[in-house]
């Protein structure tokens, strides 16, 4: 296992670049706007358009791939982005940046299928559980390092635009130097999310949920600090703290999901979730360390509704449907995360800073009533029948979805087939 992740190196310094100049950015562009005295619904439209260019690029970025490979659409890609990161400070106006917002939400959504394609086709029956948990840790930790980099320079001027595109560019190096062959493209099928409801409501009401949850945190989130008085250190630390607890609170929930019925865990999860949302609205800035305690609790726990529902839906899917159903998860995941920003900016445009969080358990609140229903009016799964749970990230594509440890119709890449004969023939 070692082995193979050092063989994989290039990849991961790539998602380091990668994932922190991303987070950084758009954890800068919250704070900038609100500098600029942007009003939040307005922050919400702009801001939006990243998810909005995501769920295009998941659906698109494949047929760039097939016509000019692997490392020239990743180069493609990440030269996209990081020619965006530089564009935003030449122009403050709110119609120019929400085109940027899509296209950097397309470029990632590109730089993600081209690395965990390489991901996917470098794992074995016998790893891929491994691989996929390195990838998740690799990413949140990027995510969390980014958040703090906002600390260097005033996001008011240029420096911090031009440091975004720096490590967005350094992403570049390392998979244009790397020796691994590309691998094969493969398509990706999907079922449609009103059939997926018909058959898991719980798990497709989740993920649209989580969606909006996770999505309109990312987007506002920086906007609630400043609004509430915090400068921009404690802001990149409250961010942090946020996805850092979503990575920490996974294990333990994951035990618990695998030990009790999964829709009893999610109505829960979103209960004790919507308590943290009511409790960051009611207290504020007024004590800084128990609002960044409550906040990491809230963001720990909605990030890990996204999981529970793909996990609640895979145990009433064939192991040949798996994929599918995982992919189109992704997309109601994509679908709340452009409501999300939309929703939460005119809360707060109404209610002011607390209206993020009100909205937040607002909808942690409808989600617990759905789920409640479901439970009282289907049969639940047998604990011992269920599969047993992954922590599946959202923030990703449907390629990583091939790696599920859950999926039994997973076929190992001709490279690494050959890669196993010939480690056998120098045996």
């Amino acid at each position: 296992m070692t082995r193979m992740v050092a063989s994989l190196s290039a990849l991961i310094l790539s998602i380091v670049f990668l994932v922190s100049g991303n987070a950084f950015l758009m954890t800068l562009l919250g704070i900038r706007l609100s500098l600029e005295q942007v009003s939040p619904d307005t922050i919400g439209w702009v801001l939006v358009c990243y998810s909005v260019g995501f769920v295009v690029g998941t659906l698109q970025v494949q047929k760039v791939i097939s016509r000019v490979g692997h490392i020239r659409a990743f180069a493609v890609f990440a030269a996209m982005a990081a020619v965006v990161a530089l564009l935003y400070p030449m122009a403050i106006s709110m119609g120019f940046w929400a085109l940027l917002r899509v296209l950097s939400g397309f470029s990632m959504a590109g730089v993600l299928v081209v690395i965990e394609s390489w991901f996917s086709s470098r794992a074995t029956n016998a790893n891929r559980g491994a691989l996929f948990a390195v990838y998740q840790i690799v990413f949140y930790l990027s995510a969390a390092s980014g958040q703090l980099i906002v600390n260097v320079g005033d996001p008011a001027n240029f420096l911090p635009f031009s440091l975004a595109a720096i490590l967005l560019t350094l992403a570049l190096i390392p998979l244009s130097l790397t020796r691994m062959e590309a691998p094969e493209i493969s398509e990706v099928s999907r079922m449609s999310v009103f059939k997926l409801g018909r058959e898991s409501f719980s798990g497709v009401a989740g993920a649209v949920i989580c969606g909006v949850l996770i999505g309109g945190f990312y987007a506002l989130g920086p906007v609630y600090a400043t609004l509430v008085g915090l400068d921009v250190a404690r802001t990149s630390t409250f961010m942090a703290s946020a996805i850092i607890a979503a990575m920490i609170l996974a294990w333990p929930l994951g035990m618990l999901c695998d030990r009790f019925d999964r829709r009893r865990v999610m109505f829960w999860v979103a209960i004790a979730a919507a308590a943290a949302a009511g409790g960051v609205a009611t207290i504020g800035a007024a004590d800084v360390a128990l609002l960044t305690l409550l906040v990491g609790l809230f963001t720990g726990l909605s990030a890990t509704v996204y999981p529970i529902a793909v996990a609640i839906t895979n145990d009433r899917m064939d192991s040949n449907r798996i994929v599918a159903a995982s992919a189109t998860l992704l997309l109601s995941y994509g679908i709340g995360s452009v409501i999300g920003p939309v929703v939460m900016a005119e809360l707060i445009n109404l209610l002011g800073p607390s209206g993020l969080f009100y909205g937040n358990a607002g909808f942690l609140l409808i989600l617990a009533v759905i789920t409640s229903y479901r439970i009282v009016h289907t049969d639940d799964v047998p604990v011992g029948d269920q599969e047993h749970f992954v922590a599946a990230m959202p923030e990703t594509s449907v390629v990583l979805t091939e790696m599920d440890p859950r999926n039994e119709d997973f076929h190992e890449s001709p490279e690494v087939e050959q890669m196993q004969a010939e480690a056998e023939h120098k045996n």
